[in-house]
């Protein structure tokens, strides 16, 4: 962060908040009786009953969100809980991280995935080099003109690059919103869905703290058109997110994501000739 603290200094930064506290960011979507607070401490619970989810108060365009999670401890099988990034509309855009819980002693996958104009079906999927219930770890997600970045504890996970001067549509013109749930979704997320949640072990808990958003905010009242202007650096105006060191990963951070795909990747849907016999266009021409 002290990258990103030092690319600050002397540029006017316009429409970016930052917080840690969740109800100055945040508010419950559904399920409130699901909540527990203690202090700074935020936890979602998922029972037979209903899970939870929680969503930001404003919409945002570029810049970076960031949460800190401890995910539901032992068998967690059957669970999902999920943190992203989402606009509205049959044309949405969306980034997601996807926890999928497993029986105890097998680790969480982490899938995730990225819609552009309503297409998703860019699965990914990968194991931690840690185990996320003991302990509380950050996942964020950085987006700038250039890059969607997933990053956990600042480890980049997945990188989604522009290639529009390849014809491939990049997510840069609808604002987004930030969510968090927990949910059952014993149908799919366990061994493709052969693994059933065991109720006996309800509730299932997720903790989450250190909310932060640093990131151009979008008032209802900006036209669409508007919006790529308002959080886009002009003139004076300079936003972080602009800056030419975080057009791409820098040589640390490249390495860092070879690692995680040699090491922890368990699926990559640009290598499922079964599901794509056709390869994805962007699949060819970029590390994504």
């Amino acid at each position: 962060m002290s990258v990103l603290v030092s690319l600050l200094v002397g540029l006017v930064l316009v429409g970016s908040v930052s917080s840690a506290k969740f109800d100055e960011l945040f508010q419950a979507s559904w399920a409130v009786d699901h909540f527990i607070y203690d202090g700074e401490l935020l936890s979602l619970k998922l029972d037979n009953y209903s899970g939870a989810g929680f969503q930001s108060k404003s919409r945002y365009m570029f810049g970076k969100v960031t949460v800190q999670i401890k995910l539901v401890e032992g068998d967690s099988a059957g669970t999902v809980t999920a943190f992203y990034m989402s606009s509205d509309g049959p044309n949405h855009n969306e980034f997601d991280f996807e926890f999928l819980g497993n029986t105890t002693g097998e680790p969480y996958l982490v899938q995730t995935n990225i819609y552009v104009n309503g297409v998703g079906n860019r699965e990914q999927r990968l194991n931690l080099w840690f185990d996320p219930t003991k302990d509380f770890h950050s996942y964020s997600l950085l987006w700038n003109q250039r890059q969607v970045v997933f990053l956990v504890d600042e480890t980049p996970i997945r990188l989604h690059t522009n290639m529009e001067n390849r014809g491939i549509p990049f997510p840069k013109d609808q604002p987004m919103g930030v969510y968090s749930s927990i949910w059952n979704a014993d149908d799919w997320a366990t061994q493709g869905g052969r693994v059933k949640t065991d109720w006996s072990h309800a509730p299932f808990v997720a903790s989450y703290k250190g909310f932060e958003i640093d990131a151009c905010e979008c008032p209802v009242s900006v036209a669409a058109a508007d919006i790529a202007k308002r959080c886009s650096s002009s003139g004076e105006k300079r936003y972080w997110w602009d800056e030419p060191t975080l057009a791409e990963l820098n040589l640390h951070q490249s390495h860092q994501l070879l690692w995680v795909k040699a090491n922890h990747m368990v699926y990559d849907y640009c290598t499922d000739t079964a599901r794509f016999p056709v390869t994805p266009v962007e699949c060819l021409h970029h590390r994504h």
